[in-house]
């Protein structure tokens, strides 16, 4: 039988495809190459190279002159597969394996410790990895608390998620995602910065009663408009929308209440007859 305390074969289900020739060959103490080879995951022709070089011969013949390859000889053959896992050539995998002065357990040990090594340094790669997904997916590549330093303490980095949920199926949270996950932190303080500067200038403008549909408005709701577009693509039809959400959002209003009172209303009423100079008729704006 294969030595217990060694790995199994890395696509043992393969070898019921070969069951009932198997079986025979297995009360003969050994396997042919077709069966060995799906046993171990291999191909035959590894396991002629391998014979070839030296590395794994196999150790009987059939009567008919067949290749066959003992359990002693499967066993040498998953030492050579963990071996090459670990990124040892073949010719230094056979030097260790030829060693008359290694004690096998002492391969296995040192298999088992490289493979533990190797699986922590995986488990860190797919750690790694699970971070960069998750920063794709909410966009901002940016912790928490790097978040709250950039965008203020009244930044909430859980809307992030919220706003996956309502709007996570559409092509402008896809374009969202990649263009926010491109940003560095350094592009998002220059981001905030804007943002802030805006709507210092939009709050400037509603507390001195510039009347929605000036060339004023016009151009601080095109402002606005071009500044979302940081994001994703945002027509006039797309900005409308917004800025009704951002007029019965309570979060967006509380937010623009702290810079000029009823500057939600405002922005939205500015938004709107920014988006009819364009030709959108926003009583009939849609997200397109």
């Amino acid at each position: 039988m294969i030595n217990a305390g060694f790995p199994l074969p890395y696509r043992l289900g393969a070898a019921t495809r070969h069951t009932g020739r198997m079986s025979s060959q297995v009360r003969t103490g050994g396997y042919t190459v077709g069966p060995a080879a799906a046993l171990v995951g291999v191909s035959v022709k590894t396991l002629h190279h391998w014979d070839a070089i030296g590395l794994v011969r196999p150790s009987g013949r059939t009567p008919g002159g067949y290749r066959v390859y003992s359990p002693d000889d499967v066993a040498r053959i998953h030492r050579v597969l963990v071996y090459r896992e670990l990124g040892f050539p073949l010719a230094e995998i056979g030097s260790i394996l030829d060693d008359p002065g290694t004690d096998p357990r002492d391969q296995l040990r040192r298999q088992r410790d490289e493979l533990l090594s190797r699986r922590s340094r995986i488990d860190e790669m797919i750690s790694a990895v699970d971070r960069m997904l998750d920063a794709t997916r909410r966009g901002i590549r940016l912790s928490a608390e790097e978040q709250v330093e950039i965008f203020g303490t009244d930044w909430q980095p859980e809307r992030v998620d919220e706003a996956e949920a309502r709007w996570g199926d559409t092509p402008q949270w896809q374009q969202y995602a990649e263009r926010a996950g491109a940003l560095t932190a350094g592009d998002w303080r220059a981001v905030a910065a804007s943002i802030e500067e805006l709507t210092i200038d939009l709050a400037a403008a509603c507390r001195s009663g510039v009347a929605a549909g000036s060339a004023e408005a016009n151009g601080l709701a095109e402002r606005h408009r071009t500044m979302m577009e940081t994001y994703f693509d945002c027509t006039h039809s797309m900005h409308v929308c917004l800025g009704r959400m951002m007029a019965t959002d309570a979060g967006y209003v509380e937010y623009y209440e702290r810079f000029a009172p009823g500057l939600a209303g405002w922005l939205y009423d500015a938004i709107c007859a920014n988006a009819a100079a364009h030709g959108t008729d926003p009583a009939t704006a849609t997200w397109q």
